[in-house]
């Protein structure tokens, strides 16, 4: 009983449960209603499932910048191939498998060319920026979603969209992969120590390459429901993605060198990220205070980290 107070995820909850508890005193009548409850779920949606991607890279020692470069290219593609006459399922597919090739590239250099992950995410961040951009011509791409936009549609009453539902199957999903399997003990190892890993006879190249491809699956499956979202393909979208992803691990108890981190950690902290957002949009606050905000809480998270590590 005594391990569970050790859990690094208990300080994001606690966070999560003060900042709520301080927008709905401040802003009861908007922020407590169904229809905005609703609506956080659907917003962190698409950081959610991207958060879950970094969460198995940051555990492997890596760094992904590319994330929102990928999720506006899979938006892209997703459009392009529903305005040619591609079933959903294909079109769905194709943008799925655009990033998750995006993901393998990116351990490929990353194992046997031995680049450093920033660097060669940092260089993948801007070519599938370019990629959407060449494909779309430069401009949003407008196409009937043949029944995508229900995946994250609100509905005539507040219950939640299928998006968020499979946000949430995939949170669980990964979250005993890491608990439960030799792969997600291998993950661990690697972030903690890849030469001991190695010594143990971790296929530290292999896991890596497969945890990138992993990653670039989700990030593709958070393309799609970012396109059922906006009905639209628009290459210049997501920007800044990476750093909410990012942050939404180092806030939940992730260590940017490695070994540390969990799933539920990442979905506490895109969730504490949403609160703060919506609940500063609610109070009147403005979007550069925001920014602000946020960014306090990520130092603040690191310093915490770095304290617990002591």
């Amino acid at each position: 009983m005594s391990n569970i107070w050790r859990r690094p995820w208990l300080g994001p909850l606690g966070a999560l449960v003060l900042v709520y508890v301080l927008f709905a005193l401040l802003a009861p009548e908007t922020f407590l209603g169904s229809v905005n409850l609703a609506t956080m779920a659907r917003q962190t949606v698409v950081v959610a499932i991207t958060s879950l991607g970094m969460t198995f890279i940051i555990l492997l020692g890596g760094i992904d910048l590319s994330v929102g470069s990928a999720v506006a290219l899979t938006g892209v593609v997703v459009a392009r191939q529903l305005r040619a006459g591609s079933p959903v399922l294909m079109a769905v597919t194709l943008g799925v498998l655009t990033a998750a090739l995006a993901g393998l590239v990116t351990g490929f250099f990353t194992t046997r060319a031995r680049l450093t992950p920033f660097i060669v995410t940092l260089g993948s961040m801007s070519i599938l920026r370019g990629l959407a951009k060449g494909l779309a011509d430069e401009q949003k791409i407008d196409a009937d979603p043949h029944g995508l936009d229900t995946l994250m549609s609100a509905g005539a009453d507040t219950s939640l969209p299928a998006g968020v539902w499979l946000a949430a199957a995939l949170a669980l999903l990964g979250a005993l992969i890491l608990e439960y399997t030799v792969f997600g003990r291998h993950v661990r190892a690697i972030g903690s120590s890849a030469q001991t890993a190695r010594l143990c006879g971790v296929r530290v190249e292999r896991v890596t390459v497969f945890v990138y491809v992993l990653a670039g699956a989700l990030t593709g499956i958070a393309g799609v429901l970012e396109y059922a979202t906006l009905t639209v393909g628009d290459p210049t979208d997501s920007i800044g993605l990476e750093l909410e992803a990012i942050a939404a691990v180092v806030i939940g108890g992730g260590s940017l060198s490695g070994g540390q981190g969990s799933v539920v950690g990442a979905m506490l902290g895109a969730l504490l990220m949403t609160v703060i957002k919506t609940g500063c949009t609610h109070v009147g606050v403005s979007n550069w205070v925001q920014e602000i905000v946020t960014g306090v809480i990520i130092v603040v998270a690191m310093v915490i980290d770095r304290l617990r590590r002591r």
